[in-house]
């Protein structure tokens, strides 16, 4: 293994002063699911590892209907897939939760690790931007906050400088009569990377959508908003020849690569059939079923 120094600050402030001293040489550790991996494979060799594990308070889950969610930096995927409040306030989360690796992995990655390694694929980025999530931030210059939809600035990049540290990501309150969904497809039926990702969240208001946000993972460089589709949803009901029209015109938004676990064309056809059963599975949640 590459040899590096190895440090536990026990603050914030200890932690960012480290950091503007190693800069990008300088990697963070909360669950290390993938930075010991990258580390023993080569494919990382950082001058300094900081755990974050000492750290107070960053390990706190507070969840509530008129709160909203808070997820601590070391809040762990396991955490969320678990707690019965994030299961009935934001369902779609809770289940990509589910989908991430094996039970031993999610018992040690967070969810705040999963969203700065910034991969398209990673599950938990499309129902956290559905949720309109925002990332709170810590560094020199103090506290700040980004919406997450623009927090990825591509495969592997973010907006997080160099000395700065996520502290929490935080979700608003949802709305009455809120409905939501998350769709991985992938080759496999556990321990696969996303194909393909879909999360869905809207608000039903009488017979109509209100609100609605669909988000695609796993067919561009980063997680995408379909707004032309959230667009033929907004203010009407979502029969099932408007739903099939949406996934028809997120399918069009997409950007997929080939890789090899699967064609550009196959992502897009994909997309068209997971948008239309999440939206469909985000409407029912509401109470209601899509009406033909």
């Amino acid at each position: 293994m590459h040899p590096f120094a190895y440090f536990e600050p026990k603050t914030l402030d200890e932690t960012i002063a480290l950091l503007s001293q190693h800069g990008r040489a300088a990697d963070l550790m909360a669950g290390g699911t993938d930075l010991l991996v990258e580390i023993k494979e080569h494919i990382r060799r950082p001058a300094a590892v900081i755990n974050l594990k000492t750290i107070p308070g960053l390990a706190e889950l507070a969840c509530d209907a008129a709160t909203g969610l808070r997820i601590g930096a070391l809040v762990t995927v396991r955490t969320i897939e678990t707690s019965p409040a994030v299961q009935r306030l934001y369902p779609a989360l809770a289940g990509a939760a589910r989908e991430i690796g094996s039970i031993q992995i999610r018992n040690r990655a967070t969810v705040v690790g999963n969203v700065c390694r910034a991969s398209p694929s990673a599950d938990t980025l499309p129902p956290l931007i559905a949720f309109g999530a925002h990332v709170e931030m810590v560094g020199p210059a103090g506290t700040r906050s980004l919406p997450l939809e623009a927090f990825f600035t591509g495969p592997g990049k973010t907006a997080l400088g160099a000395d700065e540290v996520v502290t929490a990501i935080v979700l608003p309150p949802p709305a009455a009569q809120a409905g939501s969904d998350y769709i991985k497809h992938g080759r496999r039926r556990a321990m696969e990377l996303a194909t393909v990702g879909v999360a869905v969240s809207l608000r039903r208001d009488g017979d109509v959508c209100r609100d609605l946000r669909i988000v695609l993972g796993a067919v561009a460089p980063t997680p995408i908003r379909a707004r032309a589709a959230e667009a033929l949803l907004e203010g009407v009901a979502p029969d099932e020849a408007t739903v099939a029209a949406a996934g028809r015109a997120a399918r069009d938004e997409a950007r997929p690569i080939s890789n090899v676990r699967a064609s550009a064309d196959y992502r897009r056809a994909m997309v068209a059939v997971l948008t239309r059963r999440a939206v469909a599975a985000a409407w029912e949640r509401t109470g209601r079923e899509i009406q033909p």
